[in-house]
């Protein structure tokens, strides 16, 4: 018999470079003591591959689970729950015996481009995004399945079932290949309005609907571990386990951004800005892309490839200073006095453009550029691309209340966050919670088993508003035409 309080929620965060587990209470905020962590390399590889050996990720996982087991145990403690959540868009074939016969293929794996084009001649990319929120572009599974199909075709034959690492997760540790609403959505399969698969783009791939998720059986938890996983957590048997969510809907849940006047701004490595709606539908305007948290609520933004890899890329090329007095100096700059202009797509561009060929420039050098004025414009020019998403986003949900900020990348250098309330420009609130992302999957499991009434009952800790300075607002127009102008002139229509 399981001793110990159910008392909390168990959280397992896979993300791009590790799997990380905690624990929440039933308040929605992290207990401390409580993590494990175990890191994790993808194979990459010069010609755009990306790639995840799905036995090594789910190894990953169960040490994870292997440690967070262990100091519950020595604590008594019993989760309620366990709430996931992973990268969205990954994608992995699986044979009839459930066995991976394909690599989990990541969305930054970028070999499907010209797959992408090829998808983009069968089908209109304006209405299929339209109705499915993505458009024909490597990011998404549609063509990596082609791409696959037409590279690698017995590998192709093998798959039985395509699903994303979250699915084969629950195929491994319950014999079942759960998955939810909020995975599926960000497939580039699903008709977001209908709320079932886009027929239009399956009619299109050399796949048949029975080779996915059922749709009866989505968001279905699961609660009775395998025989053998239960043995070694027997604390995790018997409750519920709720399928994987998309990190980037439990980042706006986790950092209080449940509406559309609250806009979640997150920059990683990566950066996205979200606005999530409960409505029956939406329109999807172009340039954003459209998700699901679930089946009654919808997440709508703009994602970039580059964020805070900008500033560590620089860092580390232009040999900078340690990082307090890199921020000393950054402070004392004014947004206009570097005369460079910036197109920081290192690793390509998703919103707006969602052009795959563009790639990283800058203009405006000078044999008196210093790397410091480098620095600066670099880390304005990713502003003003988060800007472009903002704009999009305003002029379809309006002006919001708030925009909250979470990230390391961001939030750990107060003069890149100065800079980004200036560009928006509008305030820019810092989000205290530590892990925004799995407290959001704590919150969403919170609702599921009828803890809380909604996930926006249990509001985060927020430090101070960074407000703009009105009197940089001229400056960062002027950037941001700069900006569209070496960016047309690089990559015309």
């Amino acid at each position: 018999m399981i001793q110990g309080a159910v008392d909390s929620i168990l959280t397992l965060d896979i993300g791009s470079s590790s799997v990380r587990a905690l624990l929440f209470g039933l308040d929605g905020h992290e207990i401390p003591g409580f993590e494990a962590r175990v890191p994790y390399q993808a194979s990459t590889s010069e010609s755009g591959g990306w790639e995840i050996d799905a036995a090594k990720l789910i190894e990953a996982a169960a040490q994870t689970l292997d440690q967070i087991h262990l100091q519950m145990q020595a604590k008594g403690m019993r989760p309620a729950a366990v709430g996931i959540d992973t990268f969205w868009h990954s994608i992995l074939g699986v044979s009839a015996d459930g066995k991976p016969v394909t690599p989990v293929l990541h969305p930054f794996d970028s070999r499907s481009a010209d797959a992408a084009k090829k998808l983009a001649q069968r089908i209109d990319n304006d209405r299929q995004h339209s109705r499915t929120g993505c458009v024909l572009h490597p990011s998404y599974p549609p063509a990596k399945l082609l791409w696959l199909f037409e590279t690698q075709p017995e590998t192709f034959r093998a798959a039985r079932r395509w699903m994303s690492f979250g699915e084969y997760l629950f195929l491994e540790l319950f014999g079942t290949a759960s998955c939810s609403t909020s995975m599926i959505s960000a497939s580039g399969l699903w008709n977001q309005n209908a709320n079932e698969y886009d027929r239009e783009i399956l009619e299109a791939l050399p796949v048949k609907p029975a080779q996915f998720a059922p749709v009866d059986a989505m968001d279905q938890e699961q609660t009775k571990l395998s025989s053998g996983f239960a043995a070694r957590w027997p604390q995790l048997d018997g409750i519920p386990w709720f399928p994987a969510l998309g990190d980037g809907a439990c980042d706006n849940v986790g950092s209080g951004c449940t509406k559309r006047d609250r806009y979640a701004l997150m920059v990683g490595t990566s950066g996205a800005i979200r606005a999530s709606e409960r409505a029956d539908s939406i329109a999807i305007p172009s340039g954003l892309f459209c998700y699901r948290l679930d089946r009654k609520r919808f997440v709508l933004g703009g994602a970039l490839s580059n964020g805070g890899e900008v500033f560590a890329w620089m860092r580390k090329t232009l040999q900078l200073p340690p990082v307090d007095e890199l921020e000393r100096q950054l402070a004392q700059l004014p947004p206009d006095m570097h005369g460079l202009t910036i197109l920081p797509l290192f690793a390509g561009e998703r919103s707006t453009g969602w052009r795959v060929d563009a790639r990283a420039a800058i203009t405006g050098l000078a044999a008196s550029t210093t790397p410091l004025q480098i620095l600066h414009a670099a880390l304005q020019s990713v502003v003003l691309r988060f800007r472009n998403v903002y704009e999009l986003m305003t002029a379809s949900l309006g002006v919001p209340q708030e925009v909250i900020a979470s990230g390391g990348g961001l939030l750990h250098s107060p003069s890149w966050t100065k800079m980004m309330a200036d560009g928006l420009p509008h305030g820019v609130t810092p989000c205290l919670e530590p892990e925004a992302t799995s407290r959001g999957a704590a919150l969403m499991a919170l609702e599921r088993i009828g803890a809380i009434g909604d996930i926006g009952d249990l509001a985060p800790r927020l430090g101070m508003p960074v407000m703009p300075d009105e009197s940089n607002k001229r400056s960062y127009d002027t950037a941001l035409e700069q900006q569209h102008r070496l960016y047309n002139t690089l990559f015309p229509a």
